[in-house]
């Protein structure tokens, strides 16, 4: 009797231990590359799986209007400035701004300081791979170097970019990063590496499969010293049959410094065929002088 005590005893206390034993989570670096590989590409899987999958996949345009936040450096909330943006994948960009008055704003976040829009108007960018152009009310002119070069390396960063085409190309590399709780949500952390060029990383949704943020740390020439560019995912809504994130919030060194919130996208919208070019952006202007309201 006191032998089958002693047992009852000890049982439920070794399932305690193997329970948590189980539980623990695993470390990372532990774990066989190939092992690690197999694990962050499955991930990758259900990440366009839950995207939308085929409509996922199929996404080669897509047009979004909103507002758009500008963070102060210490912080505090510097003013919003109506857009409507065009992508066309992968490096294609068009974004229609509606200034009202002189708008100082807008052209902080365009990196335009001299803009014509004294007495408001529509102020348009576009980005196609390593050029840019800005329209505003004087005219059509060259973007600067400096923001050609923030636009190339945010279509790297690009998650879009990232999860339909980075996932189909020869040498990349991929790693399981672990778990963790980011923005209170169960994730894994996946790393997206090609060749000696940055490392990408990825949070992923234990649950619903969906992106929370990603990750990326550079070095900051200008200061040569490192630099993590932060930008997070919220408010996802099904638009075309593709998962949208309606709020993207943008943090550079653990700073906040932008936020994005849309009111309404469309997947693979009918747009006409020179809306990426430079010469729809010249006969755009020649039909409005800069002076009308962000195109439909």
């Amino acid at each position: 009797m006191r032998m089958i005590l002693r047992t009852s005893v000890w049982l439920p206390a070794l399932g305690i231990l193997l329970f948590a034993a189980a539980a623990r989570p695993q470390n990372p670096d532990t774990i066989a590359p190939d092992e690690s590989e197999a694990r962050a590409k499955r991930i990758l899987q259900q990440v366009i799986g839950a995207m939308g999958g085929p409509a996922y996949l199929a996404m080669t345009e897509r047009q979004c209007d909103g507002r758009r936040a500008l963070i102060g450096h210490s912080g505090e909330l510097s003013g919003y400035v109506g857009f409507k943006d065009a992508w066309q994948y992968p490096d294609k960009v068009r974004t229609d701004y509606v200034a009202h008055s002189r708008n100082t704003l807008l052209g902080f976040i365009i990196g335009v300081q001299d803009l014509d829009i004294t007495k408001g108007g529509t102020v348009i960018t576009l980005f196609s791979g390593d050029r840019g152009w800005v329209m505003d009310r004087s005219g059509i002119s060259e973007m600067p170097d400096v923001s050609v070069s923030q636009f190339q390396e945010a279509v790297k960063q690009n998650a879009d970019n990232l999860l339909r085409i980075e996932t189909k190309e020869e040498g990349v590399h991929y790693r399981w990063g672990g778990t963790d709780t980011v923005d209170l949500h169960p994730v894994d952390w996946v790393e997206i590496a090609k060749g000696d060029e940055r490392t990408i990383r990825l949070a992923v949704d234990r649950s619903t499969h969906l992106l929370v943020r990603t990750k990326v740390v550079t070095q900051d020439e200008e200061f040569n010293q490192p630099r993590e560019d932060v930008i997070i995912y919220s408010n996802y809504q099904f638009k075309g049959g593709v998962q949208v994130p309606m709020q993207i919030t943008r943090e550079r060194d653990g700073r906040r410094v932008s936020q994005v919130f849309y009111d309404d996208c469309s997947v693979n919208p009918t747009l006409p065929p020179d809306y990426f070019t430079k010469n729809g952006l010249e006969k755009r202007f020649k039909e409005t002088g800069g002076k009308a309201k962000a195109s439909k």
